[in-house]
């Protein structure tokens, strides 16, 4: 099955082409979510949410773009939902109400495996890995953040470089 007749079959209804699209985005989309959220059983149920979200409004995917580009934003909402209704940056500060230095090393990385990074990475604060998954995995600007978390850019900002230096602290602590 293509993958126009796999949109078309969930159109439809079809169970097989359902089963087909999940079968097919299941695992890439069980890694975002256990991007955004901190153990297992909450990536299920962000998991089952996306999907239900999915194939809900499967007839609003236009064909442009991809469709994995399409699928993952559907998941990316689905978790900022989600964390949105925690509350999760109710005590997020402005970035010019920090000190903050930058960390022009990031050398600190390359000594640890992409699997032992993303364990840090779910364990940020969830403000923190909320705003670090976005920009830093899912390519979006500060503006395109504060836009859909309705912060502002520079509170963007600060989330962000906070998550880096509690990272950095973590990774040098082990």
């Amino acid at each position: 099955m293509d993958e126009k007749q796999l949109i078309n079959g969930c159109i439809d209804g079809d169970r097989k082409a359902q089963r087909a699209l999940y079968d097919k985005y299941s695992r890439k989309m069980m890694g975002v979510c256990l991007r955004y959220v901190k153990d297992m059983e909450d990536a299920r149920d962000l998991m089952q949410e996306g999907f239900i979200k999915l194939f809900t409004h499967i007839r609003d995917y236009t064909g442009e773009g991809s469709i994995d580009g399409w699928v993952r934003k559907i998941f990316i909402n689905c978790a900022l939902e989600r964390l949105r209704h925690r509350d999760v940056l109710r005590d997020a500060g402005d970035i010019n109400d920090m000190n903050y230095t930058e960390i022009p090393d990031e050398t600190f990385v390359s000594d640890i495996s992409s699997e032992e990074l993303m364990e840090y990475v779910k364990s940020l604060p969830d403000g923190f890995r909320m705003v670090f998954n976005m920009y830093a995995i899912e390519g979006y600007s500060h503006k395109e953040i504060g836009e859909i978390l309705n912060i502002s850019e520079s509170t963007s900002r600060s989330q962000y470089m906070r998550a880096r230096k509690w990272l950095r602290k973590k990774i040098l602590e082990n």
